[in-house]
């Protein structure tokens, strides 16, 4: 934990474009978005990976998936994807409980231009 990236940004020892904060949750701009828009939305307490999350997390991974909605909202996004990636296989990098909520296509081929090129480099969809 002492070197996790996320918990030095929520402590306020690295810089975030900060979008919203809780006493649960930190919102900010992913610094290496895949998508004209790319946020996170990141639990304050450290839990590695959904992979680790119990019964009792059920309340916060909801308001996880309902702030991100109401940024979403804010962002006047039409339409976006909201994903978690689940252990080094499932292509986590950060391991530290987070949402991804990407969007911002102008238009359905912009996002199918997206959706080929992330296929083709064999990145996240």
């Amino acid at each position: 934990m002492a070197d996790c990236v996320f918990c030095k940004i929520i402590k306020g020892k690295m810089p975030a474009d900060f979008i919203y904060q809780d006493d649960d949750l930190v919102v900010f701009r992913d610094t290496n978005p895949i998508a004209p828009v790319h946020i996170l939305i990141v639990l304050k307490k450290h839990v590695e990976s959904i992979l680790k999350v119990q019964k009792k997390d059920q309340k916060i991974l909801g308001k996880m998936v309902l702030t991100a909605r109401k940024i979403a909202e804010e962002q006047k996004l039409e339409g976006y994807k909201l994903f978690f990636n689940c252990g080094k296989l499932g292509g986590q990098l950060v391991f530290h409980l987070h949402l991804h909520l990407i969007g911002g296509w102008k238009t359905l081929e912009e996002y199918h231009r997206w959706v080929k090129r992330r296929v083709e480099e064999g990145g996240v969809l």
